[in-house]
């Protein structure tokens, strides 16, 4: 299976050649196949394989969020999606359904042109392929990934009093690099009393409480949204 979805590496590193070979592939692909040249495709430059279908809950996300977010301008995300949560609950059956066939309708044409890319490469081609790519996807799978949880609304980790620090003076300091700017900073931090530590120290204990409290309600919602693979092991939800 990482074979398969390795291929799709090749797309963006081969040239004109391919043009005729994927006339038939369809729009998703973002640039043609050819193998005159095996030494290009092993390149720094692959923009990966294609992205898997969206599930039909988040394509109905998707296509809400900016309606919600222009008629609620001030509200955090964790809010509209809890909104939009409640909207796809209450949306007949009808409805949804136009959501799930749009997705299995993508995930077939997806496993389709996977398959006949496949087609085209030698086992040897494939097996060479697989070395580069295999970074490249787990990579991009990690960014998919944390780009879904945001839009998701997934709240942020809560942060230690040293980066609590950190982040209150490297917005007032305004000279030097980043790296002389951090230097400084860590200076300031071992001076500090423990008195002066200890106000930090509570800011952090209070993030650790809206942590938990955000979470608890977020996984809550992904439970309801049939989403638990989003939840922590250690935690257990009942849909509501």
């Amino acid at each position: 299976m990482a074979l398969l979805r390795g291929v799709w590496g090749v797309l963006s590193a081969l040239g004109k050649s391919g043009a005729d070979l994927c006339a038939g592939c369809g729009s998703r692909l973002r640039s043609p196949l050819s193998f005159a040249n095996v030494r290009r495709w092993f390149s720094s430059n692959f923009i990966g394989y294609p992205k898997k279908p969206m599930t039909s809950y988040v394509r109905f996300s998707k296509e809400q969020l900016p309606i919600f977010k222009a008629q609620n301008p001030d509200a955090k995300n964790s809010e509209l999606i809890k909104k939009i949560a409640e909207l796809w609950r209450e949306l007949p059956d009808a409805e949804k359904k136009m959501y799930e066939d749009a997705y299995r309708t993508d995930w077939q044409a997806y496993k389709e042109e996977i398959n006949r890319i496949k087609e085209q490469l030698t086992p040897s081609q494939l097996v060479s392929l697989e070395k580069e790519i295999m970074q490249k996807r787990l990579k991009k799978k990690a960014l998919i990934k944390k780009r879904e949880l945001t839009m998701l609304g997934k709240p942020k980790r809560p942060r230690s009093a040293y980066n609590i620090f950190i982040a209150e003076r490297f917005q007032e300091a305004k000279d030097g690099t980043s790296q002389v700017k951090l230097k400084t900073i860590n200076e300031s931090w071992k001076n500090l009393s423990s008195s002066q530590k200890q106000v930090y120290i509570q800011l952090a204990k209070d993030d650790k409480v809206r942590y938990y409290n955000e979470m608890k309600s977020w996984e809550e919602q992904m439970v309801e949204v049939g989403r638990d693979d989003l939840v922590r092991r250690s935690v257990k939800y009942t849909a509501k």
